[in-house]
């Protein structure tokens, strides 16, 4: 049997709407009656569902659109709210889509200058808005998906019509909503990504940059409304597949600085903060400059969804004015911190799993305390810890 899913790389070489990211569920194997039946426990007004299969540019993709007869009913936070709490929908599903649509509501409540509670969902329509953000929601919880990753957004320029008159194109909630998510400019005077897909990215991805190690597993793509431009059909494609919680298959960004006129005693200050803001590692070496003056290379590895925060940091707690970035794969072994029993209590160490076999390797922290506390060589510790874990070295 083929194993399932549980990993999505949305790829938005055209942008992303919510329209366009349901259609790309449903092109991947999201089953229409599924959806229709999560969205049914929602009790809305009548509408019609139009999925229908296109070609854009000679790719085949799903389009979907909302259909309705009835005048819009055009919702606040606090009414959307209280329609998923009464719905019969998953827990998981009512309070994730409750989160995306709390991201737009602060968005557009910023932009215009009111309060979030006197924003109405009505840029692209109440039910429009509803049934894509539950719909995607519902659609990954339906096909089992645990982890998004995304690409850099493109942004279009010029000028967009809405309820509130002419607005600049990227629309100012989605600026709101893209902040520190990566995005990169676009030629184009359209618009490419929507408020409502900016909030279900911002709100549902783990990470972003080039698409993840996994097994391939389906591919499909959303239509959007128009037809996009000559070489950019305007679809999203995505890419489903399967990863493994293995060690050695990890991505990072490593971060790089080079300092000349920074005083080194600030070192485990500086490294204290960023270890804090969940780097994964951060090392400091002298080198060379140019001139012949002595200075530092300071070297920061972190998730990229981390890089951001970590940059700042740099810029605010050192001498940088530029830092260098790049992304990298690396291997980890699988590790966890174990307790052994010495004469003199217990003492923390590092238990790793290599591919000779477990290694035990002492914690330097609780080592010190130990050896400081009891009046002994660090050394006398460090033998204790490897004899009673049974590595001898």
């Amino acid at each position: 049997m083929t194993p399932a899913a549980n990993t999505v790389y949305l790829d938005c070489f055209s942008g992303i709407s919510g329209d366009m990211l349901l259609g790309g569920l449903l092109d991947c194997g999201l089953p229409e009656e599924a959806l229709q039946n999560e969205l049914a426990k929602l009790g809305l007004e009548p509408y019609r569902l139009a999925i229908t299969r296109e070609t854009r540019q000679s790719i085949a993709a799903i389009s979907v659109q909302v259909c309705s007869e009835t005048d819009q009913q055009f919702r606040n936070l606090a009414t959307i709210s209280e329609l998923l709490e009464r719905s019969s929908l998953d827990p998981s599903i009512s309070t994730r889509a409750l989160a995306v649509f709390e991201r737009l509501a602060r968005a557009e409540a910023k932009v215009h200058g009111k309060s979030i509670a006197e924003i109405h969902f009505h840029e692209v329509g109440a039910l429009d808005t509803i049934i894509d953000i539950v719909g995607v929601v519902a659609g990954f919880h339906l096909l089992g998906i645990s982890s998004v990753h995304c690409s850099p957004l493109p942004l279009g320029r010029g000028f967009v019509d809405c309820a509130h008159g002419t607005l600049p194109l990227p629309a100012p909630a989605v600026c709101e909503l893209l902040e520190n998510i990566p995005v990169t400019g676009i030629d184009t005077d359209r618009e490419l990504v929507t408020p409502t897909g900016a909030a279900l990215v911002a709100e549902l991805v783990d990470q972003f940059g080039p698409m993840p190690p996994m097994t391939v597993l389906k591919t499909g793509y959303g239509a959007g409304d128009a037809p996009g431009t000559k070489g950019r059909p305007n679809l999203l494609r995505l890419i489903t597949g399967r990863t493994e919680k293995v060690a050695e298959a990890q991505e990072v960004e490593v971060i790089e600085t080079s300092l000349d006129d920074w005083n080194p005693e600030g070192f485990p200050f500086l490294c204290a903060k960023l270890l804090a803001a969940h780097a994964l590692d951060v090392n400091l070496a002298p080198i060379q400059m140019k001139k012949g003056r002595p200075g530092f290379r300071l070297t920061v590895i972190g998730r990229t969804v981390d890089a951001p925060s970590l940059k700042e940091l740099i810029f605010d707690e050192t001498s940088a004015i530029g830092v260098r970035f790049r992304t990298e794969q690396r291997m980890t072994l699988a590790r966890e911190i174990v307790s052994v029993e010495t004469r003199w209590g217990p003492v923390q160490a590092k238990k790793v799993v290599a591919p000779s076999g477990v290694k035990i390797y002492p914690e330097y922290e609780s080592c010190k305390d130990t050896a400081t506390r009891h009046d002994v060589t660090l050394d006398q510790v460090y033998r204790e810890v490897l004899i009673k874990s049974g590595d001898t070295g």
